[in-house]
């Protein structure tokens, strides 16, 4: 089947994959319920979604949650897709397999396994460096000892073959306004210190309990210019489809200090070559992260065993071809004419923790 695209000519290249939306933190930005859908997908289902989304182009798989080291079936899931893998550089198939984690659940043993298992990726999140702002983040007690499990999440993913220098080990951290942009600097330090990449996120209005407002996004500019006053930046630019404008310290050595990058979801939207398409832990795919709930499509009854073997290759492609969201976009052209960006009682955006981020 022949790649897909969409209205926009936008192909589709990601598949983001949630497998649960259970997570042990509650970060503000995110609030998940603690509440697992009915009918989550089997390992049979899931495999089959994979290797449709590949055959319409998909060439990059990110496993997501909720925390998705709460799925006891994940290495199990990343070996089996192994033969979805591209055979040479740019042939079709899975070119990379990579993770989303708060990390607090990586030990040395799980790291070698999902190393072994054939994951090439894993980007952690922390959004502190105390005690004090890690537990405000995560929405739980006990800063100290969640920072002490990250950090040291850190190093097992590194001593596990996770090399930062390669791009395989990043850093994730969602900034509030007011709530922990005290820790930018702190934060940059850090990813300098060990080397990795520190990739800023400006919160999001996703999903209706996080009291997202306005005022509360520090923009990606701001950050930089704020990290850019204490250490000098190169612009190393965006790449095409890519979500995060990337930044080199010019006082390091280009493989020695970390990258700075920066992901400006509210304030320089990337919706024109967005490919990204998402599918929940129970089988709904949503085109888009600020989707409405309800707007997904129910993947399932084409997952049966019954179903023609290319039942669900040709039910995504519909989807993508259909496709002709850029909310972020919209909503910027809104604020800049005045108005709200969608009309009052327009129905709210389906939940971070259910769409898998």
């Amino acid at each position: 089947m022949a790649s897909a695209t969409d209205q926009l000519n936008r192909p589709l290249g990601v598949l983001r994959l949630s497998l649960t939306a259970r997570c042990n933190l509650a970060c503000p930005y995110c609030l998940p319920d603690g509440v697992e859908p009915p009918g989550l997908l089997t390992l049979a289902q899931r495999l089959a979604v994979i290797e449709a989304a590949v055959t319409l182009g998909a060439h990059s798989l990110r496993l997501t949650g909720g925390e998705p080291l709460l799925h006891g079936g994940l290495e199990e899931l990343i070996a089996a897709v192994q033969a979805l893998r591209a055979r040479a550089p740019g042939s079709p198939g899975l070119r990379e397999i990579a993770l989303t984690s708060n990390g607090t659940l990586l030990s040395p043993e799980r790291a070698r396994a999902l190393r072994g298992a054939g994951l090439d990726r894993i980007t952690l999140s922390l959004d502190g460096t105390t005690g004090a702002a890690v537990a405000r983040m995560a929405g739980v007690g006990n800063g100290d000892a969640l920072l002490a499990k990250v950090l040291a999440a850190i190093e097992h993913a590194r001593a596990a073959g996770f090399d930062p220098g390669r791009g395989a080990l990043k850093l994730n951290a969602v900034i509030q306004r007011g709530a922990n942009d005290d820790q930018l600097l702190p934060l940059a330090a850090l990813a300098r210190e060990r080397g990795l990449e520190l990739r800023l996120i400006e919160f999001m209005d996703v999903g209706n309990r996080n009291g997202w407002r306005p005022e509360a996004v520090l923009s990606a500019a701001a950050m930089v210019e704020r990290i850019r006053a204490r250490w000098p930046l190169e612009p190393l630019g965006r790449s095409a489809h890519g979500t995060a404008s990337r930044w080199r310290y010019s006082d390091r050595e280009p493989d020695g200090g970390g990258v700075l990058a920066v992901v400006a979801s509210v304030s320089a939207p990337f919706c024109g070559d967005c490919n990204r398409l998402r599918v929940t832990a129970d089988g709904i795919a949503y085109t888009c992260l600020f989707a409405a709930p309800g707007s997904g499509l129910d993947l399932r009854p084409w997952l049966q065993p019954d179903s023609p073997a290319d039942a669900v290759s040709r039910v995504i492609a519909g989807l993508w071809s259909r496709r002709s969201d850029r909310w972020s976009e919209e909503r910027q052209e809104a604020w800049a004419h005045g108005t709200p960006p969608a009309p009052a009682g327009a129905p709210a955006h389906a939940e971070m923790a259910y769409l898998g981020g």
